[in-house]
C-alpha cells in the first residue's frame, strides 16, 4: 500500500468503506440492542419491518440514498402527526415551522459572520498603505469619513484627512511596505489553512470493477486523498456534497472559523480573489450547523441538502447585497435538487441575511447595494454592437482563463516544491502580486474598491483618480494603465485561483471586465464609460462560471441600475456562447474535475452518453467481479457466516466502496446487502456468534437466529442490460441511487451490478 502521504487533493474519490448502512434492530442478544442503540436513530428504527431496512449516518466520501431518506422522513413526519392532544397539536405545528425557523437562523448568523468578515478585512487590507491615528483598528475610509459600521453614515467625504497616516511618503519605501505587508497576510492565511489538512481513504477509480492483474503496475490497493478544507471557495465541494456525496468534516465549525480568519488576511493580501466565494461555504457550514439542532435535518442526509441550498443564498446575499441575487444562484449554479419549498425557504433565508446585514451596516453606508451608480442616461441601439462586442470579450477571457488555470493546476502544481510546500506557492503568488499591482494606481486597492472605481460617472460630482485621468486632454498613460490592468488580472487571477488560501473567483472576475469595459468606453463618447465597465464586469464574470439569470439579477442589485438590464443581458448570453465554444466546463466544474470530486451532473452526462450509442451492460463489472459480490441464498434463506467473512474480505480487498452483495435464489434477484451493513454486522453483531453459524438473510427471523435479513433491502431497482445508458443516466440523476442491478434481458435474471461512482468514472472517461 503506498504511502498516504503521496497522494494529492486532486486524487478521485472511491472510498475503502461504505457508511450507507442499514441496521436490524431485531437481536436478541442485550449487547446486541446496545449496540443498535447507539448507532441508529429512532427513525432509522421504525424501518426494521420494512422492505427498506435501516442504516448508519452516511460519512466519508460515500454516496446518499435519496429514495432511502425520502421514505424515512415520511415515516417520521407520519409518526409527528399521528400524536394527539396538545402536545400532538404543538409537535405538528413544530414540524411544519422548523425549517422556516433554521432558514432565519442561518440567515442571522450568516450575516453576523459576514459583518466580522468585512470590517476585520477592510482594516487589515488598509494597513499596507498606513494606519489611522485615531482608532489603529479603523479603516482608512472609516478614519476619513464620518462613515462607520453599526452607524449611520452623515456622507462626510472631505478632501483632507489628518487622521490617516502614511507608512512612508517615499515610493519605493512605501512599495516595499506595501509588498511586506502583502507577503505576511498571505503567509498568514495560507498557515490557518494548513490547519484544516484532512487526510481520507480513497481507491483509484474504477480499481474495484477490474479482474486481478488488469491494473496497470499491479495492485494498487488503496491510496489517500489529502485535501485543505478551508482552501479555495469551497463552491465545488459544496455542489458535489448538494449532488448526494458526503465530504467528511468539510462544513464543521472549525472549517467555518478558519475559512473566515483566512479569508480576512488572504483578501488583505491585494491577490486577484475575492471573498465571495468563501462567504457561501462560511453560509453552508452554518447552515450544518444550524441543522444539526433539528433531528429532522440532522438524520436525514436528503432533508439536509434541503437546507444546505437554502443556506448557500444566504453567502451571495451578504457578499452582494443582493437577496434575490443569492437565491438564484443557489438554485442556477450549485444545487442540484431544488424543489420549491427550498426556494421560499432560500427566499427567507437570504432575506435575514440582507436585513441584518443591513442594519449592522458593515460599510457605513446604510445601503445594501455596494457600486450604487446612477448614470442619468441611457443607451441607443447602436450600443448594442459594444455590448456584443463585451460579450464577445468576455467569453473569450472565460475560455481562456479556465483552460489555462486547469492547465496550471494541472500541471504547475505537481511540482514537488509546490505541492509539498502550498505555503511556498502563495507566497509566491503573492510576491508576483504585490510587485506587478503597485505601480499601476487602480490595481493598488482591493478588488472591490477597483471596481467601484471603475464604475464612476465622471459627469457627476465624482473627483476620483479615474475622473482625473479621464479629465486630461493626453489620456495615453490611462489608457496604458487600463491595458496594463486588464491583462495583469488575467494572468494573475490564472495562477492564483486554486491557491491554498481561501479564495473566490467573482470580484477578479469584475475587475477584468471591469477594466475592459472602461477601456472600450475611452472611445465611444455619447454615454459614461462606466456603463462599459459594468457590462464588461458582467460579460467576463459570465464567461468564466457561465452563470445567466442569476448573474444579470446580481449586477442590478450590485448597481442599483434597473435600466441596463438588456445591456446586461446581451453580454451575459454572448459570453456564455463564445465561453462554451472553447470550453464547455465552467470554472467550478473543471475545479471538481482537477479534485477528483465525485460529482454528477445530470445534463453534462446526458450530453456526453447521447453521444456514446453505449447501453448499459458496458457498465456491467467483469465475471470475477460478480462471483465475488453475488451470494446464491439456498432455499432455507441461510448462509455460512464463513462465506460471507470471505466475501467481506474480498469486497475490502478490490476497493468496492459503496457496493455490496447481491443475493439470488435461482438466479432472480432477491434483494442488495452493502457492504457497509455487512460489515457492521458480522464484526459488531456478529462478535456473539460463532463461525459455525448459519446467518439468515431473507425471509422470517425466528428466536436463536443468526439474523441479517433486517439488513437487506428487499427492494433494489433493476435495468434491463440492453436498456440505452440514457436510463442509467437519468435513473441515477433524477431518483438520486446509490446502485442499481442489471437483469438479464428475456429471462429477467441478475447480471450486474453499477454503483453511482462507477457511472461517474465512465462519465469522466467519455470527457478524455
Amino acid at each position: 500500500m503506498p504511502d498516504v502521504e503521496h497522494a494529492t487533493e486532486r486524487t478521485h474519490l472511491l472510498p475503502p468503506q461504505a457508511h450507507d448502512r442499514r441496521l436490524s434492530a431485531v437481536q436478541q442478544e442485550a449487547d446486541a440492542d446496545s449496540i443498535i442503540l447507539t448507532h441508529v436513530s429512532k427513525e432509522e428504527q421504525l424501518l426494521a419491518a420494512t422492505s427498506v431496512g435501516e442504516r448508519l449516518p452516511y460519512n466519508d466520501y460515500t454516496t446518499i440514498d435519496w429514495l432511502h431518506d425520502l421514505v424515512k422522513d415520511s415515516f417520521r413526519s407520519r409518526s409527528v402527526h399521528s400524536q394527539r392532544g396538545i402536545r400532538g397539536t404543538l409537535g405538528s405545528l413544530f414540524e411544519s415551522g422548523q425549517g422556516w425557523i433554521a432558514a432565519a437562523l442561518i440567515g442571522l448568523l450568516t450575516a453576523c459572520v459576514a459583518f466580522c468578515v468585512d470590517v476585520a478585512e477592510a482594516t487589515v487590507s488598509d494597513w499596507k498603505l498606513g494606519y489611522c491615528s485615531t482608532n489603529i483598528l479603523s479603516n482608512r475610509e472609516n478614519c476619513c469619513t464620518d462613515r462607520h459600521p453599526l452607524g449611520i453614515t452623515k456622507a462626510n467625504l472631505g478632501e483632507s484627512c489628518p487622521s490617516w497616516h502614511m507608512w512612508t511618503e517615499d515610493y519605493w519605501k512605501a512599495f516595499g511596505i506595501f509588498v511586506g505587508f502583502a507577503l505576511a497576510f498571505g503567509i498568514t492565511s495560507s498557515s490557518f489553512t494548513m490547519l484544516t489538512k484532512s487526510t481520507l481513504p480513497s481507491a483509484a477509480p474504477g480499481h474495484g470493477d477490474k479482474e486481478p492483474g488488469s491494473i496497470k503496475g499491479g495492485d494498487q490497493g488503496v491510496v489517500g486523498k489529502s485535501m485543505y478544507l478551508a482552501a479555495g471557495s469551497g463552491i465545488p465541494e459544496i455542489k458535489t456534497i448538494l449532488s448526494g456525496f458526503v465530504i467528511p468534516h468539510f462544513l464543521d465549525l472549525k472549517v467555518l472559523v478558519i475559512k473566515a480568519i483566512g479569508a480576512v488576511f488572504a483578501v488583505a493580501t491585494g491577490m486577484c480573489l475575492g471573498k465571495e466565494g468563501p462567504f457561501v461555504h462560511i453560509s453552508t457550514c452554518v447552515a450544518y450547523i444550524v441543522g444539526t439542532f433539528f433531528p429532522k435535518y440532522n438524520e436525514n442526509g436528503r432533508k439536509m441538502r434541503e437546507l444546505l441550498s437554502a443556506g448557500c443564498s444566504a453567502g451571495l446575499s451578504v457578499a452582494f447585497g443582493a437577496p434575490i441575487g443569492g437565491v438564484l444562484f443557489s438554485y442556477e449554479e450549485i444545487s442540484t435538487y431544488f424543489p420549491r419549498k427550498v426556494l421560499w425557504r432560500a427566499f427567507l433565508c437570504s432575506l435575514f441575511a440582507a436585513m441584518v446585514l443591513k442594519a449592522l451596516n458593515p460599510t457605513g453606508t446604510g445601503k445594501l447595494v455596494l457600486f450604487e451608480t446612477n448614470y442619468g442616461t441611457s443607451y441607443s441601439p447602436i450600443h448594442y454592437l459594444i455590448f456584443i462586442v463585451l460579450g464577445i470579450a468576455g467569453g473569450l477571457f472565460g475560455g481562456v482563463f479556465c483552460k489555462a488555470n486547469f492547465l496550471w493546476s494541472k500541471y504547475f502544481r505537481k511540482y514537488p516544491i509546490i505541492k509539498n510546500y502550498p505555503v511556498f506557492e502563495v507566497f509566491l503568488v503573492v510576491l508576483a502580486t504585490g510587485l506587478l499591482q503597485y505601480p499601476n494606481p487602480m490595481t493598488r486597492e482591493p478588488g472591490d474598491a477597483i471596481i467601484k472605481n471603475l464604475l464612476a460617472d465622471c459627469r457627476s460630482a465624482s473627483k476620483g483618480w479615474v475622473c482625473q485621468q479621464e479629465a486630461k486632454d493626453d489620456s495615453t498613460k490611462y489608457i496604458g494603465w487600463l491595458v496594463y490592468g486588464t491583462l495583469v488580472k488575467l494572468v494573475l487571477t490564472t495562477i492564483t485561483f486554486g491557491c491554498k488560501v481561501p479564495s473566490g473567483i467573482i470580484i477578479p472576475a469584475l475587475d477584468a471586465g471591469a477594466f475592459f469595459g472602461r477601456l472600450i468606453g475611452q472611445w465611444i463618447t455619447t454615454i459614461s464609460p462606466g456603463i462599459f465597465a459594468m457590462v464588461g464586469a458582467a460579460a467576463f464574470l459570465a464567461g468564466v462560471s457561465r452563470m445567466t439569470i442569476s448573474l444579470c439579477v446580481i449586477m442590478f442589485e450590485l448597481t442599483g441600475e434597473l435600466e441596463y438590464i438588456v445591456p446586461h443581458m446581451i453580454a451575459i448570453l454572448v459570453a456564455k456562447w463564445v465561453a462554451d465554444a472553447l470550453e464547455k466546463d465552467g470554472v467550478y466544474d473543471l475545479a471538481q474535475s482537477v479534485l477528483g470530486h465525485p460529482f454528477l451532473d445530470a445534463d453534462h452526462a446526458m450530453n456526453l452518453v447521447q453521444r456514446s450509442q453505449d447501453t448499459v451492460e458496458r457498465l456491467i463489472p467483469p465475471k470475477q467481479t460478480m462471483r465475488d459480490i453475488t451470494v446464491d441464498v439456498p432455499k432455507d434463506n441461510k448462509v455460512s457466516k464463513r462465506v460471507l467473512d470471505e466475501k467481506l474480505d474480498k469486497l475490502k480487498g478490490r476497493g468496492l466502496m459503496d457496493a455490496g452483495l447481491v443475493l439470488v435464489q435461482d438466479g432472480m434477484l432477491q434483494g442488495y446487502l452493502a457492504e457497509g451493513e455487512l460489515d457492521f454486522g458480522l464484526n459488531n453483531l456478529g462478535r456473539h456468534w460463532d463461525n459455525t453459524s448459519r446467518v439468515r438473510l431473507l425471509g422470517e427471523a425466528e428466536d436463536g437466529d443468526a439474523d441479517l435479513s433486517t439488513f437487506v433491502d428487499r427492494t433494489p431497482l433493476t435495468v434491463c442490460a440492453k436498456a440505452p445508458m440514457e436510463y442509467l443516466v437519468e435513473m441515477f440523476g433524477k431518483l438520486g441511487l446509490r446502485y442499481l442491478c442489471v437483469v438479464e434481458e428475456g429471462s429477467g435474471k441478475l447480471v450486474g451490478v453499477v454503483i453511482k461512482k462507477r457511472l461517474v468514472v465512465y462519465l469522466e472517461s467519455l470527457k478524455e
